[in-house]
């Protein structure tokens, strides 16, 4: 089968072309015949040897996507051949760049009617990160205040939806007054474009627009000293929850900035998670019921064919897109 690999750390030209065997699926497997794959952080993470999880070369990348049953291993029930489904990877599961891949059934589930598999194949790692944030962990509610950064991005739009949809009132933070506008396409009252302001700037803005008070619930998704920010933005009693660290470098927090508070800093990290037992097909299902219906929208900017994976992630770390980056296996 054909397959992008990665052959040796580095940019994106080192995601090439190759032909594979065709995976079999073992006991407690599901075979997937892939028809779309999502494109996210982690895979150019994983790509320059920098994702905490990265084994060594060669490696298939990709944490998410969605097609049809093509085979049920050993002990497998519940699934049908052609059944339409979308996966996240899972510990030990094999990326999805590629035409099929053998996957654990824990991490698979049934696509709805009426969602199509481009938008499904988007949804297993932002869009749940997004929903298990702001619903599991942070518990939003109607009528708190949601700082979400980076808002622009796929985290970022699902929380604005997510948050905004939930009762919540969002001020969506984005790097640019083009993407801050967009962002607030999704439900957000209040956006604020970063690239205006020095770190406290962004701090003062926050809490102008909430009369001084800070953010009941603030989703950081850049990490490094935008972490101390956050703590900054928060409300007495509130949340901040990291999820990312995109900037790549250590955040230095000061203990004043949290503690007087008695602010909660959450944590989250999906496959570490699923380690630790959690089953994201419950979660997962209902957010794709929730699409399927209507009630988000899931911006989907970019298609390309499985061999242009090179130029997926050339767009993605342009920082330019606006939604999700696909690629499509024909």
């Amino acid at each position: 089968m054909r397959a992008v690999r990665i052959e040796e750390f580095g940019g994106p030209e080192v995601l090439v072309p190759v032909e594979v065997p065709d995976p079999v699926p073992g006991p407690g497997q599901v075979l997937l015949r892939i028809a779309a794959a999502g494109v996210n952080r982690a895979d150019a993470l994983l790509r320059a040897g920098a994702y905490h999880r990265a084994g060594r070369p060669p490696l298939i990348p990709g944490a998410e996507a969605a097609g049809t049953v093509a085979a049920v291993g050993e002990g497998v029930t519940g699934f049908r051949v052609g059944e339409r489904v979308m996966a996240l990877d899972g510990i030990d599961a094999p990326g999805f760049y590629a035409e099929s891949a053998a996957v654990s059934a824990a991490c698979v589930t049934p696509v709805p009617d009426g969602l199509d598999l481009t938008t499904a194949a988007t949804l297993p790692v932002a869009w749940l990160s997004a929903w298990y944030c702001l619903r599991g962990l942070a518990r939003v509610a109607e009528g708190e205040t949601v700082v979400v950064k980076a808002a622009a991005s796929g985290v970022g739009t699902a929380a604005v939806q997510i948050a905004a949809r939930a009762g919540a009132r969002v001020i969506a933070l984005a790097g640019s007054a083009e993407k801050a506008a967009w962002a607030g396409e999704f439900g957000a009252a209040d956006t604020i474009d970063t690239s205006r302001y020095a770190d406290e700037g962004e701090v003062e803005e926050v809490l102008l627009l909430t009369g001084g008070r800070g953010a009941d619930i603030v989703l950081d998704t850049v990490g490094g000293r935008a972490l101390g920010r956050s703590l900054r933005e928060t409300a007495h009693g509130g949340r901040v929850v990291s999820l990312a660290n995109v900037a790549l470098e250590p955040s230095t927090l000061d203990t004043r900035d949290f503690y007087p508070k008695n602010i909660a800093i959450l944590g989250f990290q999906l496959t570490n998670l699923q380690i630790h037992g959690y089953d994201p097909r419950p979660d997962l299902r209902a957010l794709a019921e929730r699409v399927a219906a209507g009630d988000y929208r899931v911006p989907v900017e970019t298609v390309l064919p499985l061999d242009h994976a090179r130029a997926a992630h050339e767009r993605l770390e342009s920082r330019d897109n606006r939604g999700k980056i696909v690629l499509r296996v024909e």
